[in-house]
């Protein structure tokens, strides 16, 4: 049966504009990055959403390898929902990789001009953002379980529709073989992610489907991030992979900006905190105006799906799927 679920968990399905996306890698750990969801659901079928570029491949690569996916609904900001409710969705994704011009002129195009603005058009435009807008593609997400807390930093008792979670989290990771420590300036990094309003850490769960929770950076040094959660029963004791993503965004995500991390996360039982030690990073800050946003998407649409393209990427994806 599909999961269903209550009226103000799908007030804040439809209004938020951004969300969590949190994708497994091949090592187990998981990848946290920024979708805007643009209220992408279906609750007959059981279902929530969102839309990718062909241009942007690297995450339907891994979400076609690995279906199990996670979705957290945790900021109001410049929506449409009010509440302090955090919604964590987790579910298998089914990619699409064929663009399909009547859904994305005829529902994905004057849905979204809700939540981004009016979409430019004409000569110019239209090219210029083919990769961007034309080669659109949908993830559509069958709901497994949907856990809501009543705080926006999960404190609180939890709400479960759907599948009951894991009684427990799960079992530490054997270490990478190049090491725990940092592969970066740790302090640098979380100072930096620091000034960022929304932090995010996510990691595979028992059941092999990625979590997201809430967290705020307490300290930063040469040894790693110091994460603090609202409860201790956040944080997955001992050591794992994890990704981190510190992020912000203006009105119809203009002047967004985002830095996301891979690495390893060493938390102790009991604690509300954690060390994280993060080996990669991947930064991005968009313009503060609208027509420099759009340019600059467009540019990066074409550079991802020439890339792709190039390297087979798209043809491999399109044959895994047939």
């Amino acid at each position: 049966m599909a999961t269903s679920w209550s009226n103000e968990v799908d007030r804040v399905i439809d209004g938020d504009l951004t969300a969590a996306l949190a994708y497994v890698t091949p090592a187990g750990g998981a990848v946290v990055t920024a979708v805007a969801p643009i209220g992408l659901r279906d609750r007959e079928r059981g279902t929530v959403g969102f839309t990718t570029s062909l241009g942007l491949p690297k995450k339907l690569e891994r979400i076609r390898r690995n279906p199990r996916i996670a979705l957290a609904y945790h900021a109001r900001k410049h929506g449409f929902a009010g509440g302090t409710s955090y919604v964590m969705v987790q579910g298998d994704a089914t990619v699409t990789l064929e663009p399909d011009r009547a859904l994305l002129e005829d529902h994905i195009g004057p849905r979204a001009e809700r939540y981004l603005g009016a979409r430019k058009s004409g000569p110019f435009w239209d090219r210029w953002l083919q990769e961007y807008y034309a080669d659109r593609v949908p993830v559509d997400v069958d709901v497994r379980r949907i856990v809501a807390w009543p705080e926006l930093d999960c404190a609180g008792a939890a709400e479960v529709a759907g599948e009951p979670p894991p009684a427990a989290h799960a079992e530490p990771q054997s270490p990478p073989k190049n090491g725990t420590a940092p592969r970066m300036d740790a302090a640098r990094a979380g100072e930096k992610a620091g000034r960022l309003p929304y932090v995010l850490l996510g990691f595979t769960g028992a059941d092999g489907y990625p979590v997201v929770h809430p967290v705020s950076i307490a300290d930063a040094t040469s040894d790693g991030i110091v994460l603090e959660a609202a409860t201790a029963s956040l944080l997955p004791p001992g050591g794992r992979r994890a990704g981190l993503l510190a992020h912000d965004y203006g009105k119809q995500l203009v002047g967004l900006q985002a830095r996301q991390f891979t690495g390893w996360l060493t938390a102790e039982e009991g604690s509300n905190r954690a060390l994280y030690a993060p080996h990669t990073e991947q930064a991005f800050r968009a313009p503060g105006n609208k027509t420099l946003l759009l340019l600059a998407n467009g540019l990066l649409a074409k550079r991802g799906l020439k890339k792709a393209r190039r390297t087979g990427l798209i043809e491999r994806l399109r044959e895994t799927t047939g």
